[in-house]
């Protein structure tokens, strides 16, 4: 897994698209992610169309990198069905970060933009994408061929490791 200790945020990419199967592999991967008590809360829409990455880009502070953006994934909780939604978000994070490692596997680039548990944000997708009633954003990644290289850094802090024997 050396994706693990490579990945880091993209916010530049290259004017070229991204080619359907390597996106099916990012939600591949995604959806291949462990969920409490097996509830797979996960719906995804991918977004290509350059009228509606423009207005997501604009969803949060921090999105305007995405307006360049090939494809955006927005993650969506979908609500009907769960039995343990208050562990939903935690599952749509760990798909996130499975789906933000394949990327990079792949050679391509990617940003994490966080939408829930901001509501205003939350109703915001809803509206750009007319998001049905049962589903809510959680989050929006922004991927493509990376126009720009960054060295991830070292996050290792042995200060905060405590072993209880």
């Amino acid at each position: 897994m050396n994706e693990i200790f490579h990945r880091v945020s993209i916010r530049k990419y290259e004017d070229r698209p991204v080619e359907k199967e390597k996106v099916i592999q990012v939600l591949r991967a995604g959806m291949q992610a462990p969920s409490t008590g097996n509830q797979q809360p996960w719906e995804f829409y991918v977004v290509t169309n350059r009228d509606k990455i423009l207005a997501l880009s604009k969803c949060q502070p921090y999105a305007g990198c995405a307006a360049k953006a090939p494809v955006l994934i927005v993650s969506v909780i979908r609500k009907d069905g769960l039995w343990l939604p208050q562990y939903a978000q935690i599952d749509m994070a760990i798909a996130q970060e499975n789906m933000w490692l394949e990327t990079d596997s792949l050679g391509l680039g990617g940003v994490w933009l966080g939408i829930a548990p901001q509501r205003e944000r939350m109703e915001e997708v809803a509206r750009i994408l007319e998001l049905p009633d049962n589903l809510e954003a959680f989050s929006v990644f922004a991927l493509g061929y990376p126009a720009e290289q960054r060295a991830q850094e070292d996050r290792f802090d042995e200060s905060r490791i405590h072993f209880v024997e």
